[in-house]
């Protein structure tokens, strides 16, 4: 039974959910690794749709695990709002397993979070204020708060202490705001310790565990590789390792068990937040793909930034995640389109780029060359397979195929949980 990580090959917002949901049905586990409530995922279930920003999208599936890994940052009370909400729904979260080693977002973050970005002004990286660029930050600078902390009230207190004392001179002293008194960061973190207990394990043990007994375990990326902080757009990229490698790092499962690398991608392009986007569109073709497509963002209600589908980005996150499987979706959103513009080069001050160019400066100066391909006008809801997609759908299917670096196994065609072509089986 394999290990498969799934991840983005954009900006975020592919539509991970659903195929993190799709897959999950058939697993055992299913493992958030990294980020925290800064991403959503939407996940349509017989006309309900979920909203999920901490939870792994595994939640959904009954019999499935879900896991929180030691890569995650976590807001507790973003957390209990979200079980709380699921379970209401009819929704079981008791199956729920959190890492010990997982970070906690304390108040303080969030605070520093919005302050910084607005102290920043032009130079602000778009972040959506809810703490986790400096809890990473705390965690690489060996200041941070962890799960297992919440069980030794004294461990706490002085943790909370040692970071309030450097906070508290930035909050006062640069930032003109209100010093925090640690009470208040322990009180409100303890509050939280009879709910989280029973749900916190040695994640990495069990996950291993179930790995030699034979157990399909799914590690499901929150953002995307173009903003993974090692190799997306920096500075304009999350705080942790959003592409595949991350999936070991985050949760304790070494690279040799990794059997499959899912890599979502969209029939187009978007992108919320700052940062270059090449193929962005700033007239009627960006507005419509915006409202035909939804696209606002499920934690922020953001409008998405929208582009035509970048081969660039598509070979580049291929390469830098090692996919083996591509799952293509919102195609559906192209229909009435009598032509569609894919980008499949840059050209950088009269240079053509046929792969990602190796500086910042030359990706924020790119400008798309474009192929068009031929549109098509039927409706896609209803296909099942790839014979059913019209043949110009077809023919734009196996174009991006050619030049994205993998295979596309899966086609979205619609929101809803089976409205999904299958050409490839993934788990097979």
């Amino acid at each position: 039974m394999p290990a498969i990580v799934l991840v983005g090959a954009q900006w975020g917002d592919e539509g991970k959910g659903k195929a993190t949901d799709a897959l999950g049905q058939h697993s055992d586990y299913v493992v958030k690794f990294n980020g925290g409530n800064n991403a959503g995922h939407t996940v349509v279930i017989g006309g309900e749709k979920y909203a999920l920003h901490l939870l792994p999208s595994g939640i959904l599936s009954p019999g499935c695990i879900p896991v929180i890994g030691n890569g995650v940052v976590i807001d507790l009370a973003v957390l209990r709002s979200e079980m709380d909400t699921l379970t209401s729904r009819g929704v079981d979260c008791s199956r729920l397993m959190i890492s010990a080693d997982a970070h906690l977002i304390p108040s303080y973050n969030r605070i520093l979070d919005k302050v910084a970005e607005r102290f920043l002004g032009n130079r602000r990286i778009g972040t959506t204020g809810r703490g986790i660029g400096p809890t990473y930050a705390d965690k690489m600078n060996r200041v941070g708060l962890r799960v297992q902390d919440l069980f030794d009230e004294n461990i706490l207190r002085q943790k909370v202490a040692g970071a309030l004392d450097q906070k508290n001179h930035l909050l006062v002293k640069v930032y003109n705001r209100r010093a925090i008194e640690v009470e208040q960061v322990v009180e409100e973190l303890l509050s939280a310790v009879e709910w989280v207990r029973p749900l916190t394990r040695d994640t990495g043990l069990e996950l291993n565990r179930a790995l030699d007994a034979g157990r399909t375990v799914l590690f499901e990326a929150g953002q995307a590789a173009m903003l993974d902080v090692d190799h997306g757009t920096y500075p304009f990229v999350t705080s942790s390792n959003a592409i595949s490698a991350g999936a070991c790092t985050g949760t304790g499962v070494p690279p040799n068990r990794i059997d499959r690398v899912v890599a979502v991608i969209k029939a187009y392009t978007t992108r919320v937040g700052e940062g270059p986007f090449p193929t962005e569109l700033h007239d009627e073709s960006g507005q419509w793909l915006q409202a035909k497509g939804h696209e606002f963002g499920v934690t922020t209600g953001r409008p998405r930034r929208c582009g035509w589908y970048d081969a660039v980005v598509a070979r580049y996150a291929s390469r830098v995640n090692g996919a083996t499987d591509l799952v293509l979706t919102k195609l559906d959103v192209l229909t009435g389109l009598e032509r569609v513009p894919v980008c499949v080069a840059y050209d950088v001050d009269g240079q053509r780029h046929e792969e990602m160019p190796m500086t910042q400066t030359d990706f924020h100066h790119a400008r798309p060359i474009y192929e068009y391909l031929d549109g098509w006008s039927e409706d896609l809801s209803g296909c099942r397979s790839f014979d059913d997609l019209p043949a110009a759908a077809q023919r734009y299917v196996l174009a991006l195929e050619g030049m994205s670096g993998a295979r596309i196994s899966a086609v979205g065609v619609g929101p809803g949980r089976d409205a999904t072509v299958i050409r490839h089986e993934i788990l097979g």
